[in-house]
């Protein structure tokens, strides 16, 4: 089911009011999908609800501060907490006594923030190119920047440490790092774009996590969850792609922290590898949510 033809909503949270669409059947076991950035909005994950609609019914929605739903300008709203009782408030007002949840990037971090607190009716759990620790992706982008070919290593690393980071120099080594870690399709999917697009000055991005995918010195930077893993016991399968800017290692260190969890990487995908590898990454998933 398209977007455009889903059961689209304002629904009241903490702050203010959120978009939010359910799509497809009003059987089996819904997914709920957690966006990305923060800040990211839910365009670039609405393929994948789209995809993963056709076996089930999956809702999607653009959380406090970006895309569709409101945007205060209060720098207090945008912590971990809030947005822990945003997800609860969005359960609520779709019914979702019992579902699946999805979380990819900051959505990941989210959902493992969630299901660390003990909430009822979490089925099974997917979390796509994210990471249990702020500090471990960030010394794993590190040695990603390392890597980088001259001068972008030297200019993230040498502007970076002078937060000289709207510096043309600066810019273009940022994008060479996105094009080998973010997103490798080219030109980039319309649905990323729309992201993208909207996150330019985005407050909750800025406050929460920083100027860049990789320059996390917002209030995220010291957030930790690793040792809690265990907490999370729900069947959970965890995705990244082979050149994933939140690496391997960390979806490595999840699958050895939750008791039931497996691990799968995209071979040909950085950081959205379900729109990558879009069928593929899809097929995947809802083999795991059918059980």
């Amino acid at each position: 089911m398209r977007i455009a033809d889903g059961e689209q909503r304002m629904v009241d949270v903490t702050g203010g009011t959120v978009w939010a669409v359910r799509l497809g059947p009003s059987e089996g076991t819904p997914v709920l999908i957690l966006h990305g950035g923060p800040g990211a909005a839910s365009y670039y994950m609405e393929p994948l609800a789209e995809r993963l609609s056709e076996h089930r019914p999956a809702i999607v929605y653009d959380q406090l501060g970006c895309g569709r739903s409101e945007q205060p300008d209060d720098t207090s709203l945008w912590t971990v907490d809030r947005s822990v009782e945003e997800l609860d408030q969005v359960r609520e007002a779709f019914g979702l006594n019992r579902c699946h949840l999805l979380g990819q990037s900051w959505g990941g971090w989210l959902a493992i923030e969630y299901m660390s607190r003990g909430p009822a009716g979490i089925e099974r759990l997917v979390l796509a190119s994210t990471s249990a620790s702020i500090p471990q992706f960030m010394a794993e982008a590190g040695k990603l920047i390392d890597a980088l070919p001259e001068p972008h290593r030297t200019v993230l690393i040498e502007l970076g440490a002078k937060g000289e980071y709207d510096h043309p120099d600066y810019q273009a080594a940022v994008a060479e790092f996105y094009r080998r870690h973010l997103c490798r399709s080219e030109p980039w999917p319309e649905a990323l774009v729309r992201s993208a697009d909207q996150m330019d000055g985005n407050q909750v991005y800025l406050t929460m996590n920083g100027p860049t995918e990789f320059d996390v010195i917002g209030l995220l930077r010291e957030w930790d969850r690793t040792a809690d893993l265990g907490r999370i016991t729900v069947p959970t399968l965890v995705t990244c792609g082979r050149y994933d800017e939140i690496t391997p290692a960390c979806s490595e260190t999840i699958t050895a922290g939750i008791p039931n969890a497996r691990m799968h990487v995209f071979e040909s995908s950085a950081h959205i590898a379900h729109l990558e590898e879009g069928e593929e990454y899809a097929a995947l998933v809802e083999e795991f949510l059918s059980g």
